[in-house]
């Protein structure tokens, strides 16, 4: 195994950490000597467990709501006074999208995914963005394969999610001078995370799941520590070359 962080100083701060993708980014991140702060919004029962399965590679948790700015800019202030350096960023945290055509979406409900999704990442980036320029830090941002290649009812998810990328490739440009790098890795269809909910609601019937597995030339669907594999890469000195990137992580679908 790698040991890509243990040398570094500071921390590697998690955002979603709640989530089936963003545990298994914190996991894969420890594996590979990182020491981590996650961060939820809602389910700290989920984050304790979390913390109490890594062990001393958690050396804190932070709740926020990403969509305040304010509350966002003293989250990381809260990190950066406890353990003075931020050398990777991984945002995976987002809200549950339902599947519906874009004609049934209230323009309301379009502003508001837009605000959880681009305006909070906006803002993360924002209050990151000196601690990233000091330690010539990396992010990596967990967004979706549909920005790519488009799937029907999809619109709530890759709209928001496409503002996001838009945004980490200007963040990519322009902080490449002071060493910061960007990059975003986008989730096909996994059998955990948000998929495993749109699944067990009913969202994502046999039909649908069948259709998608038809257009997925790997034929199979992936998991969460696929995603957690690349995000990890892309964090890591390995990739040190590669910024304002995207790699979906899909099977192929994109293909």
């Amino acid at each position: 195994m790698n040991e890509d962080f243990s040398t570094r100083p500071g921390v590697a701060l998690v955002t979603g950490a709640s989530g089936g993708i963003g545990a298994a980014i914190c996991r894969r991140l420890a594996e590979a000597g990182a020491r981590i702060v996650p961060c939820y919004h809602r389910r700290r029962e989920t984050v304790e467990a979390l913390r109490d399965e890594l062990g001393d590679a958690v050396v804190g948790i932070e709740q926020v709501d990403l969509t305040d700015a304010d509350a966002t800019a003293a989250m990381v202030r809260s990190v950066l006074d406890r353990h003075s350096a931020i050398h990777t960023l991984v945002h995976s945290a987002g809200p549950l999208v339902p599947q519906v055509h874009l004609s049934k979406v209230p323009p309301a409900q379009m502003a508001r995914h837009l605000t959880d999704e681009a305006a909070a990442f906006f803002s993360l980036m924002h209050a990151c963005l000196p601690a990233l320029r000091a330690s010539r830090g990396s992010v990596v941002v967990v967004t979706t394969a549909a920005t790519r290649r488009y799937p029907v009812r999809d619109g709530l998810s890759a709209g928001p999610k496409g503002a996001v990328e838009a945004l980490a490739r200007g963040f990519a440009a322009e902080e490449g001078r002071f060493g910061v790098r960007v990059n975003c890795v986008g989730p096909g269809m996994l059998t955990d995370g948000m998929s495993a909910v749109l699944m067990s609601s009913g969202q994502l019937d046999d039909r649908a799941l069948a259709a998608a597995m038809a257009n997925i030339p790997l034929r199979m669907f992936g998991d969460s520590s696929d995603v957690a594999e690349v995000v990890c890469f892309l964090a890591s000195d390995r990739a040190r070359f590669v910024t304002g990137q995207k790699v979906d992580v899909d099977g192929g679908y994109t293909v």
